[in-house]
């Protein structure tokens, strides 16, 4: 007979914090104040119980989109990229039931003291979860503001004690094509792969992620791990990472490998840098008619230009 072992961050239904409670609480604590908004808040704190350690009571809550209003469970959930299920916006939600997610490990190699596979509960700390709401910029002009769930991607690098020649951190997307009929197509080289410079993998924004909107993260959102680097289009954001390895060279993501003209290295949200096929100055958040003016590093400047002084970002891009 096989018995299921909860995981630390399998929620039951009950632990799950309803979506209207996220989208109000900007409300809340501007009309009753930081202590009466904590009381209503409180139900929150029963997912992270749930996801951490028992006796855990403080969740770190960040905000780093500002009062802009977060897109729903279903807009998230719903309009994804995810070519390994399909290259339909809907694929993804409609195909990637069929992801098996645990157990999972990645594996870690390159140019660190501490090598090898290791699993998902001992890579994250799910004793430190934090909230973190960005913004997420596609690179085809359209945008969302999320509630992402997870820790500093500088606290599961520091872990294996990169050396000094790692200038480059290379991540991997699982490929099974068992489990993802979109492999079957032509429209990239799998696996998918993504990388970083080491100074921006380092950078407290880049964030690993495991789950949204209070849930551990869905299947077609990049299940069980992510990562998101805010500051750069969406596809930096490489999902279902099995493979993180640091090395000397530049590493060349899938998207530069298949069109290098279209796709750079940096991929900064830059709207002075149009896309071949279509202007970047505008995007269009999902949900909304209009459309919005573009922000340099989307809107992330004041914490991470200072990565890129001296460098032409045109050129580099």
């Amino acid at each position: 007979m096989l018995i299921k072992t909860k995981k630390p961050w399998d929620l039951s239904e009950n632990e799950v914090t309803p979506e209207a409670l996220y989208l109000n609480r900007r409300k809340i604590i501007q009309g009753f104040g930081v202590a009466a908004a904590a009381a209503v808040i409180s139900p929150f704190l029963g997912w992270q119980k749930a996801i951490a350690a028992p006796d855990f009571t403080v969740i770190k809550k960040t905000n780093y989109a500002g009062d802009e209003e977060l897109n729903s469970y279903k807009d998230i959930t719903t309009y994804n990229n995810y070519y390994e299920f399909g290259t339909s916006k809907s694929d993804p939600a409609r195909n990637a039931h069929t992801l098996i997610t645990e157990p999972w490990s990645v594996k870690v190699s390159g140019e660190a003291e501490k090598t090898g596979s290791i699993a998902l509960e001992d890579l994250i700390d799910f004793n430190a979860l934090e909230e973190r709401i960005y913004r997420h910029r596609c690179v085809e002009t359209w945008s969302m503001v999320m509630p992402w769930v997870g820790v500093p991607l500088a606290a599961v690098l520091k872990k294996f004690n990169p050396t000094s020649n790692a200038k480059f951190v290379r991540f991997e997307t699982i490929a099974d094509p068992k489990q993802m009929p979109g492999l079957r197509s032509r429209v990239l080289d799998w696996p998918y792969t993504e990388g970083l410079r080491i100074d921006e993998a380092m950078h407290p924004l880049s964030f690993m992620v495991v789950g949204l909107y209070g849930k551990p993260i869905p299947n077609q959102n990049g299940a069980p791990i992510r990562l998101v680097v805010p500051w750069k289009y969406g596809f930096k954001s490489i999902k279902s990472i099995v493979s993180i390895r640091f090395q000397e060279t530049q590493p060349v993501g899938s998207w530069e490998e298949n069109n290098s003209r279209e796709y750079g290295f940096y991929s900064n949200v830059n709207p002075d840098v149009d896309h071949p096929r279509w202007s970047q100055k505008r995007e269009r958040r999902i949900g909304e008619f209009f459309k919005r003016k573009t922000l340099m590093f989307n809107g992330y400047g004041e914490e991470v230009a200072s990565l890129y002084t001296g460098m032409d970002l045109q050129k580099n891009f």
